[in-house]
């Protein structure tokens, strides 16, 4: 006989077939939802013109239901969320950064080219001596415009201001006299924006429209289509030409129209890096001081950790936790909290360092004004910060030597001193250097130190884009795409190409280091 289910009478393997059917079922439906949603954002993303985010998702939309449909694929579906992840928030991000290097993408160079064109396409002019002085008049609840100049006056029908959407209203021929006491010139500022949304059209079809607090003019069309996508400018009476290798309109005379458009520079922004003297130079030094600095961190935070840690395994100390906890501190507070002390700390006018520094040996040093002085301080504080990592490294490694060893030493006269350079450091040196060119391009790209501590200043004289003496080639990258005043996307993002590619080959000496088939 078959065990019933007390609920249903159902037997016990058809409830639990009938629940995985459900169960399956179930998974479908998310699947299918997620699909339909990335499909949508791959139509959202075509309809705005963003080809390379509409490719992403239906990549994306695609291999989820075809990983998650097929049987022979199962086994990927407990991976796939994070190859996914690593596609969207990885590759797809370096693809897209490597192809910004080639182009012009800056604030000027920001927008398509039909939407430059409409842009252009919807300024207007006002026309010369020809506008109407406006007066407010109360009518009820209801207010009247009158317009007059030299030579023409007219008057609104009553319409209500508290209507702020863009509407036309005609115009008709008005008297000499004013009708009434004009409104104040506050309720004229009051009531600007409706004002603003105001198309008055006169008897003889001319469209007026605010031209200043008080005014209302005929406001033209600037710019005219023509059939060969050139625009001709009414006002300047000139002819614009795009030109696409710029990625601008173009006058007659040469002079460029913003805002432009994207195009394909080639290798231009990698060549000015090298060729352009005004950026070379401040590239080069930039690129100089960003490995003496991931590199002097290293042999520091190396030091003081090693030496530590051989301290912490004397084994004459007492109280070794107490001090292991004490020494571990830096690494539990935040990083950020740490630098901001540090800035407060160093504060050439009300700093402790200062003051210290002062009342011993008469000086106050101007740590941020000053590009070596400036650099001492980041080494300080990146070695108080990165110490504790290096403690925690060393502590494992040499407690994990044999003891035979330094017993032997002891029997062949071996001092402490010996022991440490001659069995210790020997020892944990090769599996160390894999970590320590991992620490090496951390700090290679260690962007939250300069931002939080120096900012990259001390500035670097004659630089033609924003570059300081303390400056990584991350943060230095960082204020060229969002400091500078063109933001520059296209040179950062060459410069950003190249930081990958110094660390990608010091990842891969990293793997070859730790003899990891690749």
């Amino acid at each position: 006989m078959y065990t019933t289910n007390a609920s249903r009478g159902l037997p016990r393997h058809r409830s639990r077939h009938l629940a995985e059917r459900y169960t399956r079922w179930a998974l479908r439906g998310v699947i299918a939802a997620l699909v339909i949603a990335l499909l949508w954002l791959v139509l959202a993303f075509h309809l705005n013109g963003q080809w390379m985010f509409a490719l992403l998702f239906l990549l994306l939309g695609g291999s989820l239901g075809v990983v998650f449909t097929k049987r022979s694929l199962m086994s990927h579906r407990y991976i796939f969320p994070a190859v996914a992840g690593l596609g969207v928030f990885v590759i797809f991000p370096l693809i897209y950064t490597f192809g910004i290097s080639f182009s012009n993408y800056s604030s000027t160079n920001l927008l398509s080219e039909e939407r430059v064109r409409s842009q252009l396409m919807s300024q207007t002019y006002q026309e010369d001596d020809d506008a109407f002085d406006l007066t407010l008049y109360a009518e009820g609840d209801l207010v009247r415009l009158r317009l007059e100049n030299e030579r023409q006056r007219w008057m609104s029908s009553p319409l209500n201001l508290a209507n702020v959407e863009s509407r036309q209203l005609g115009l008709q021929a008005a008297s000499d006299a004013p009708i009434a006491d004009p409104l104040p010139m506050r309720d004229i500022i009051q009531a600007r924006s409706a004002l603003q949304g105001l198309r008055l059209i006169t008897p003889e079809g001319t469209e007026l429209r605010m031209a200043g607090i008080r005014q209302f003019a005929p406001m033209l069309d600037r710019y005219e289509a023509r059939e060969d996508g050139t625009l001709y400018d009414r006002r300047e009476d000139r002819v614009l030409t795009p030109d696409h290798t710029l990625g601008f309109f173009v006058a007659d005379d040469g002079q460029r129209i913003t805002p432009g458009w994207p195009v394909n520079v080639g290798f231009s922004n990698y060549t000015q890096i090298f060729t352009d003297p005004d950026i070379r130079g401040p590239f080069m030094q930039i690129f100089v001081w960003t490995f003496v600095f991931a590199s002097l961190t290293v042999v520091f935070t190396l030091a003081v950790g090693f030496v530590l840690a051989s301290l912490l395994q004397w084994d004459q100390l007492r109280g070794k936790a107490i001090y292991r906890t004490l020494l571990i501190l830096p690494y539990a507070v935040p990083a950020f909290i740490s630098i901001l002390i540090f800035k407060g700390m160093f504060n050439q006018h009300f700093g402790e360092v200062n003051m210290i520094l002062d009342t011993l040996f008469g000086v106050r040093p101007e740590w941020f004004t000053d590009p070596w002085l400036a650099r001492s301080m980041l080494l300080i504080v990146n070695t108080w910060l990165g110490y504790p990592y290096m403690l925690l490294l060393c502590m494992g490694l040499i407690q994990a030597l044999p003891r035979d060893l330094y017993e032997a030493s002891a029997v062949d006269g071996g001092g402490p001193i010996s022991n440490l350079f001659h069995i210790t450091l020997p020892l944990i040196i090769k599996p160390l250097t894999p970590l320590l060119i991992a620490a090496f391009a951390f700090n290679f790209n260690n962007f939250v130190l300069i931002a939080l501590l120096t900012g990259g200043n001390p500035d670097i004289l004659g630089a033609s884009t924003p570059a300081g003496t303390t400056d990584l080639l991350v943060s230095y990258t960082y204020r060229i795409a969002f400091q500078d005043a063109g933001q520059n996307f296209g040179l950062a993002a060459a410069i950003a190409t190249l930081i990958f590619l110094l660390v990608a080959g010091m990842s891969l000496l990293n793997l070859r280091l730790s003899k990891v088939k690749v």
